[in-house]
């Protein structure tokens, strides 16, 4: 799962950034609306942590914004501010979720699950493909049962694969899924960790689709 962070306190973003990577997640911030705004547009991004104390402009008018563009990413409102009356006009502008300020990392995570499988249309967090059982949020994978150790970046490819449920993802698409963007890709990376997916889950895993790009192959376990 690929988080975009729109929060402007350094210290906060730092401290959040940390612990969604630990969990397993890439995660990028940016620390002003137009940036956010800009992100969510030529990114791809699972879900959006928002805050609405931004320099430039009021989070809750950039969510409108986003809102009135189309995007339909998931948005996760972190503020103070905690009347009822607020909640209730962030979640009609558009918001999925509210998690007031202070809070604990350990439901934000939680919160974070909880919207990417009302996305998928799961009511659990397991992703089951025949033997295969991924879980998001322990992070484990299981083939016939049996515990499979993977990378955090292989468990990422997985996921998305799984995620698109058979529909083809590019090289750049998957990319994006696995790196943030302060970090510099290698040209064989995705080679490389798709290799070893094949090698420890099965040959037939990931499917190539010539010219296009890559998708999961159900038929391979």
């Amino acid at each position: 799962m690929r988080v975009l962070l729109i929060e402007d306190d350094e210290l906060i973003a730092h401290g959040i950034l940390a612990g969604l990577r630990a969990h397993g997640l890439i995660a990028d911030a940016v620390s002003t609306a137009s940036q956010g705004a800009s992100a969510i547009a030529n990114l791809h991004c699972d879900i959006v942590i928002l805050d609405l104390g931004l320099p430039d402009e009021d989070g809750a008018s950039l969510l409108a914004r986003i809102r009135a563009r189309g995007f339909s990413v998931p948005v996760l409102v972190l503020s103070a501010r905690d009347t009822v009356e607020d909640r209730v006009a962030l979640l009609r502008a558009g918001a999925d979720d509210y998690l007031l300020k202070p809070f604990d990392l350990g439901e934000l995570i939680a919160r974070l699950h909880a919207l990417a499988r009302r996305v998928g249309g799961r009511s659990v967090d397991l992703i089951v493909a025949g033997p295969l059982c991924l879980d998001p949020a322990g992070g484990e994978v299981t083939l016939d049962g049996k515990p499979v150790s993977l990378s955090r970046r292989e468990f990422a490819l997985l996921a998305a694969l799984l995620h698109a449920r058979g529909r083809v993802l590019s090289a750049a698409q998957l990319k994006d899924r696995l790196y943030d963007f302060s970090e510099e890709i290698e040209s064989n990376a995705l080679s490389v960790h798709i290799h070893h997916l094949r090698r420890k889950l099965g040959p037939g895993l990931v499917e190539t689709v010539r010219g296009m790009g890559y998708r999961f192959g159900s038929a391979g376990l």
